[in-house]
C-alpha cells in the first residue's frame, strides 16, 4: 500500500510530496523536527515530544504551525493512513518559504509543516538488543546549540557514516575535554564501577532526549540510582555497561567501542531491566 504524507495542509502520496525550492529548511536548515515511536498501535510519549517541539520552535523564533490539538489530529491521521502499528512518525517544521536571504522573512510567511510515518521491523530491533551493537568515538564538531532539535544534522550524518564504514552502528561524540557528549542520534549511558547509572546532564552539550527523560522515570521505579555528571571516554570504556537511548530503539546495549570490548562483551542486565519496564511507564496515546 502506498505511503501518505502530510505537506502544508494536504495529504498526498509519499512519492508526490513536494516542498518549495526556497523553503528555508532546504536552504538554511532553518527548521526543527521530532521523531516519535508507534508501538502496538499506540503513540509513545507524544506529550513530551510536542513539549520539546514547542521549545525548539521558541528557541529559533519560529511560529507554531497550528494548535496542539490540530497537530495531534494530523499526526494520528498520518499514522492511520499509513497503517503503522509498529514504527514511527517524523514531523518537521521550517520557517517557511521566502526569497533567499539570511535574515528572517516577514511575519506573514507561514511555517511549513511535513509529517510522515513508516513501519519498522520489531525483529531487527530485538536482534540488536539480544546481541548488542558496536560504536566508535569521534570528535564533537557540532554547533553549540545541540539542545535544539534542529534539522541541521550534517555532522551527525558524517559521524554515522564513519561508524558504518568501520563496521559499527553508532558514533559517540567526544568533546574538547575528552568527555562523552552523546551519540550521533542517541543519548549515552554507562553503569560506572560503583554501580551507578550515569549520563551527562542535559543543560548543555546534549539534546534532552524524550526517551532519556522517561528512562529516568523507569530507573526511579526500579530503584536504580542515577548520577547526572560528565564522564570521559576512558571511563566509558572501563564501564560495567554502556547503552544508548533513542525514541525508535529505546535502549540498545553497546558491547564494543573503538574495538574494545565493554564489560563481558554481552548486553548488560541494567539495560535489559529498563527496556523490559519502559512501556509500563511511558505515555501511550491511541491512534
Amino acid at each position: 500500500m502506498p505511503r501518505i504524507a502530510y505537506v502544508n495542509g494536504r495529504y498526498v502520496p509519499h512519492t508526490e510530496a513536494r516542498v518549495h525550492i526556497e523553503d528555508r529548511g532546504y536552504q538554511f536548515a532553518d527548521g526543527v523536527y521530532e521523531v516519535c515511536e508507534v508501538r502496538h498501535g499506540l503513540i509513545v510519549d507524544l506529550t513530551r515530544h510536542l513539549d520539546r517541539l514547542d521549545r525548539s520552535l521558541s528557541e529559533l523564533r519560529i511560529a507554531t504551525p497550528m494548535s496542539r490539538r490540530a497537530l495531534t489530529g494530523v499526526i494520528r491521521e498520518v499514522v492511520r493512513r499509513n497503517h503503522v502499528r509498529n514504527g514511527l512518525f517524523y514531523l518537521q517544521v521550517t520557517r517557511g518559504v521566502a526569497r533567499r536571504d539570511h535574515v528572517f522573512p516577514s511575519a506573514s510567511v507561514k511555517p511549513a509543516l511535513v509529517v510522515t510515518a513508516k513501519s519498522t521491523d520489531p525483529k531487527g530491533i530485538a536482534a540488536k538488543n539480544e546481541k548488542g551493537i558496536k560504536a566508535i568515538t569521534v570528535r564533537d564538531n557540532r554547533w553549540d546549540r545541540v539542545d535544539i532539535k534542529s534539522v541541521g544534522l550534517l555532522p551527525n550524518a558524517l559521524a554515522r557514516q564513519q561508524a558504518k564504514e568501520e563496521g559499527a552502528q553508532e558514533a559517540i561524540f567526544i568533546d574538547a575535554d575528552g568527555m562523552v557528549t552523546e551519540g550521533a542520534a542517541t543519548n549515552v549511558w554507562i553503569i560506572d564501577r560503583d554501580g551507578f547509572l550515569v549520563t551527562r546532564p542535559a543543560d548543555h552539550g546534549i539534546l534532552k532526549g524524550i526517551t532519556r527523560t522517561t528512562l529516568m522515570d523507569v530507573a526511579e521505579k526500579l530503584g536504580v540510582e542515577i548520577r547526572e555528571r560528565r564522564f570521559s571516554r576512558e571511563e566509558m570504556l572501563a564501564a560495567r555497561e554502556v547503552f544508548i537511548t533513542a525514541a525508535t530503539s529505546i535502549c540498545f546495549p553497546v558491547v564494543e567501542i573503538d574495538g574494545q570490548v565493554i564489560g563481558n562483551g554481552h548486553p548488560g542486565e541494567t539495560a535489559e531491566r529498563i527496556r523490559g519496564h519502559f512501556f509500563e511507564i511511558a505515555e501511550k496515546i491511541a491512534i
